[in-house]
C-alpha cells in the first residue's frame, strides 16, 4: 500500500503542476479554460466543482490529467465548439506564437519542477552519489550475459565514449547506452565493443545488476530452507574461505568453482567466530549451494557535498540537463529492435513495484524531479495528441503560414490518441501480468 501510495502522490504532484502550466499560460493569454482535472474522468468524476468559468476535478482513472481548453481539439474531442466562429477567448483564435507558449507550458513546469526539487535538496540533504573510484577497488564482476558481452571478472572500466564516469549510480545506464568501452585488466587497457545483440541479452537476463562490484569475503546472510548448506549445518555470518583446499577471495569464483562442480560433492572451508571448518556440501545441479550471499554496503563508497544555495542552483541545471540526455540515449535504445529495449518499459504499476516500501521524504522527491524530466521528455516528443505533437504543427504553420484545418486536426489527433492508448494497455498489459505471475509463484 505504501507504494500505491507514494506512485499517486508523486503523479498527483506532477500532473497538477504540468497542466497548470497549460492553465497559467492559457489564462496569460486570456484563453477559456472549461475543466483541469488530475486524472481522467472517463465517464464520471470522484470530485467535481466549477469555480468560475473552470471546473475542477478527479477523474476515476489515474492516467495523467488535461485541461480543456475552449476552442482546441484535445484528448476530450469535442468539437462541438469548432462548428461556431471562433470567439476571442477561444484557444483557436489566439496567433500561433500564443497558442506555441501553451502548449509548451507544462513541459516548462516540468523541467522547472526538476531544477527546483535538485536545488532544495542539494541544500538540505547534500548532493550525493556512489563513487566510481571507490567501488572500482577490487575491480566488477558481471553476470552471464555481462561476460559474454567481453567482459571479465575483475575488470576496472576507465570510459564509456571516452568518458569516464565518476558516479557509479549512472556507470551501468552509460554502459547500456554507450558502444565502445575501455577496460583496465590486469595493467592493460582492453577495448570492449558493446553490440545491440548484447544489450538485449543484458537487459533481458540481467538489468543492471549485470555488473556489481566485486564482492571479497563470501559471507553468508541467510541459508535457504532445504538447501544442502543447511542440511551441513552453515549458520548466517558464516565465511566461505576455500572449495576443496582452492582460496576464495571473491563470490565471482565461487561461482566460476561451483559451475565446474555442478551435482558433486564438495568441501567448503568455513571462518565461523574467527574459527576454521571444513564441511561436506552437494552442488546443486544449477550451480548453487542455496545460500544468500551479505551483498557490499556502498555507503562507505556516498559522497556527499553540502552544497550554497548558489552553487546547488547551477548543479540543478546541470543535473536536469543530464537527464534530458539520458532520456533523449534511452529513447534511442528503445527505439532500436534489435536491443528490445521496448520490453522493459514500464506502466505506473511498474514504477510502483521498484519503488520502497518504507515513506522517505528524500528519496520520494529525488524521484519526483527524475520522473518530471521524463514526463516532459515524453509530453515533448512529437507524436498527435501530446503536447509535442500540437507544438509540431504549430511550428509548421508558423514557417509556411498555412494552417491545418479543423478537420484534419481532428483526423490527427484521433491517431495519436489510437496510438497512445495502444501503446497503454500494452505497457499496463504487461505489468499486470508480471503483477500476477510473481503473486501466483510465490
Amino acid at each position: 500500500m505504501i507504494q500505491v501510495a507514494q506512485i499517486l502522490f508523486i503523479l498527483s504532484i506532477l500532473v497538477i503542476l504540468h497542466e497548470f502550466g497549460h492553465y497559467l499560460t492559457a489564462k496569460m493569454f486570456k484563453v477559456k479554460v472549461e475543466k483541469f482535472y488530475l486524472f481522467m474522468d472517463a465517464g464520471f468524476s470522484v470530485v467535481k466543482k466549477k469555480i468560475g468559468e473552470t471546473e475542477w476535478g478527479i477523474g476515476w482513472l489515474p492516467l495523467g490529467g488535461y485541461v480543456k481548453l475552449a476552442g482546441m481539439i484535445d484528448e476530450s474531442m469535442d468539437t462541438e465548439q469548432l462548428k461556431q466562429e471562433p470567439q476571442p477567448w477561444e484557444f483557436r483564435a489566439k496567433p500561433a506564437w500564443q497558442r506555441l507558449i501553451i502548449m509548451l507550458g507544462g513541459i516548462i513546469v516540468n523541467v522547472l519542477l526538476a531544477w527546483g526539487i535538485f536545488t532544495v535538496l542539494y541544500t538540505t540533504y547534500g548532493q550525493k552519489y556512489i563513487s566510481t573510484e571507490v567501488v572500482q577497488k577490487n575491480g566488477l564482476m558481471f553476470g552471464d550475459a555481462g561476460l559474454n558481452a567481453g567482459f571479465k571478472n575483475g575488470d576496472k572500466i576507465v570510459s564509456v565514449d571516452g568518458k569516464l564516469q565518476d558516479r557509479f549510480n549512472r556507470m551501468t545506464l552509460d554502459v547500456l547506452l554507450g558502444n565502445e568501452i575501455i577496460v583496465e585488466r590486469d595493467g592493460k587497457l582492453e577495448t570492449i565493443i558493446l553490440t545491440d545483440e548484447h544489450k538485449k541479452d543484458i537487459l533481458g537476463l540481467e538489468g543492471k545488476q549485470f555488473m556489481m562490484p566485486r564482492l571479497m569475503d563470501v559471507q553468508i546472510d541467510s541459508v535457504i530452507p532445504d538447501a544442502s548448506l543447511n542440511k551441513a549445518g552453515i549458520l548466517p555470518n558464516d565465511k566461505i574461505v576455500s572449495l576443496n583446499n582452492q582460496p576464495i577471495v571473491y563470490f565471482d569464483e565461487l561461482k566460476t568453482a561451483l559451475d565446474q562442480n555442478k551435482g558433486e560433492n564438495i568441501t567448503l572451508g568455513i571462518v565461523r567466530d574467527n574459527q576454521p571448518i571444513n564441511v561436506d556440501v552437494v552442488v546443486g545441479k544449477d550451480a548453487t549451494l542455496g545460500f544468500i550471499p551479505k551483498f557490499a554496503d556502498l555507503s562507505d563508497s556516498q559522497v556527499v557535498n553540502k552544497l550554497s544555495f548558489g552553487q546547488a542552483l547551477k548543479a540543478g541545471i546541470d543535473e536536469s540537463y543530464q537527464l534530458i540526455v539520458y532520456n533523449i540515449k534511452q529513447f534511442k535504445l528503445i527505439l532500436s529492435p534489435k536491443t528490445e529495449a521496448y520490453k522493459q518499459v514500464k506502466s505506473p504499476i511498474g514504477i510502483a513495484r521498484m519503488l520502497p516500501d518504507t515513506w522517505n521524504w528524500e528519496f520520494i522527491w529525488s524521484f519526483t524531479a527524475l520522473f518530471s524530466i521524463g514526463l516532459a521528455f515524453m509530453n515533448i516528443l512529437p507524436i498527435p495528441g501530446l503536447d509535442g505533437g500540437h507544438a509540431l504543427f504549430t511550428i509548421a504553420e508558423m514557417i509556411t503560414g498555412k494552417k491545418l484545418s479543423e478537420k484534419t486536426m481532428g483526423y490527427v489527433q484521433t491517431v495519436g490518441m489510437i496510438i497512445l492508448l495502444t501503446l497503454m494497455v500494452l505497457t499496463f498489459g504487461k505489468d499486470i501480468y508480471e503483477l500476477i505471475a510473481d503473486k501466483l509463484i510465490k
